[in-house]
């Protein structure tokens, strides 16, 4: 596989990662740099682990979770979504001063937007693809996208923070639905 395959095989992989980080950034109210820094390692160890996961476990990891992905993900994703909309709709006044998310919520949604990952590393191991070199290009570029789109979410957040935070709900419900979609449709 070309180098610019496996990057644009990043980009794909992290799309779900870059959707979600723009949700995050617009619930983040202080040390932004920080948070997104945070965020995007998160995201970017998530993505690159699972196709290491995927890789290392080639059939017996797809056999098993193959069924049941699409699931988790939906799930994982609609309820962090449906917590994001109801934040938007009940949230006080006097929440400014908020912290932008949980260590709990971040790795919920770091598996949550990887689950397909796992797919891409089994695929990594049919293809006789360098494992290392692959991780790291979709590591980077999940980093890299990520960053950038928390700053982007923090940036509408400030301004259109309830609408944009219900609608980075929306996202992260509609992202949860297509990964649903696409596999039982497959």
């Amino acid at each position: 596989m070309s180098l610019w395959s496996l990057l644009f095989a990043g980009v794909g992989v992290s799309a779900d990662a870059f959707a979600a980080s723009l949700a995050s950034g617009l619930r983040i109210r202080s040390q932004l740099v920080r948070q997104a820094v945070i965020i995007a390692l998160t995201f970017a160890a998530f993505q690159a682990a699972m196709p290491l996961a995927g890789w290392l476990l080639a059939s017996q990891f797809a056999q098993f979770a193959a069924p049941v992905d699409h699931w988790i993900a939906f799930v994982l994703l609609g309820v962090i979504g449906g917590k994001m909309i109801r934040d938007a709709v009940t949230a006080g006044e006097d929440d400014h001063g908020a912290p932008g998310m949980g260590v709990r919520h971040l790795v919920v949604l770091g598996f949550a937007t990887s689950v397909d990952a796992a797919a891409v590393g089994v695929s990594f191991a049919v293809l006789d693809v360098s494992i290392l070199q692959a991780i790291a290009i979709i590591g980077l570029v999940t980093l890299l996208l990520s960053f950038v789109a928390v700053l982007i979410g923090h940036r509408a957040g400030v301004r259109f923070r309830r609408p944009a935070e219900f609608i980075g709900g929306l996202v992260l419900i509609a992202i949860g639905t297509r990964i649903l979609l696409e596999h039982l449709a497959a």
